[in-house]
């Protein structure tokens, strides 16, 4: 089964990087914002399960965030505040809120909700529990949109030409499967391979240096040697 994400609103860093570990350690995917415009963008792009949501945040607050989340989505949220008075507290929960716990507070504590949270959520939504977007590949921070051909990479966008998109997304909608260099061609240009044509591995070496962080190491396009290339998924 995959990993259910979980998203963390928070812009205390210390905060969400402590959160951030005791979800990890129970085998969650994490993914962290620290406002509620790149929270919003992040639910745009991702499928959560699940949001950590301070109220006390600059520009749009925790409640904005929260209205709008609920006018699309379901999904748990769990809002973290300063603040203990019960005017908060009805607030939060008003604004559509699941739960509700004050700072500072126990990690195991927020960790038995998070679970109690995402039970509920599955057992009401069986087939919302690890929504798949047509339209889109994620895996390991990376995101592939079809429709609108953007390729986003740990919420930065990578600009790839249309024919380096489509070898990404050919080698990312068959994770693990090795394409020769002319499976790739014929399939991507349409047209019979040239066995002197060095096009495609031109490209896959410009795909790699917009991507990987070293391109002679690459982490998401692996070359398997004196056979050809594979997109790699770990998730």
């Amino acid at each position: 089964m995959d990993k259910q994400s979980i998203l963390i609103v928070e812009d205390e860093k210390e905060i969400a990087e402590l959160i951030e570990i005791y979800l990890v350690n129970e085998g969650y995917h994490v993914i962290k914002a620290n406002t509620g415009i790149a929270a919003l963008d992040v639910l745009d792009r991702e499928s959560i399960q699940l949001v950590i949501l301070d109220i006390m945040m600059p520009g749009i607050d925790g409640l904005e965030v929260c209205r709008r989340i609920r006018q699309e989505n379901n999904i748990p949220i769990l809002m973290l505040s300063a603040k203990s008075e019960d005017i908060d507290k009805i607030m939060g929960l008003a604004t559509g809120a699941d739960d509700y716990m004050t700072k500072p507070f126990n990690p195991l504590e927020l960790i038995a909700r998070v679970k109690s949270q995402l039970r509920r959520y599955i057992q009401l939504n069986p087939q919302s529990a690890n929504p798949a977007k047509e339209d889109e590949i994620s895996s390991n921070g990376l995101t592939i949109n079809k429709s609108t051909h953007k390729v986003i990479l740990f919420n930065q966008e990578i600009n790839l030409t249309p024919i380096e998109f489509d070898i990404l997304l050919l080698l990312a909608s068959n994770p693990g499967k090795v394409f020769t260099v002319d499976e790739i061609f014929e399939k991507v240009w349409k047209e019979d391979y040239l066995e002197s044509d060095n096009t495609v591995r031109v490209h896959i070496r410009k795909i790699r240096e917009k991507m990987e962080v070293d391109s002679k190491k690459p982490f998401f396009i692996k070359t398997v040697w004196g056979v050809g290339y594979k997109f790699e998924s770990t998730v």
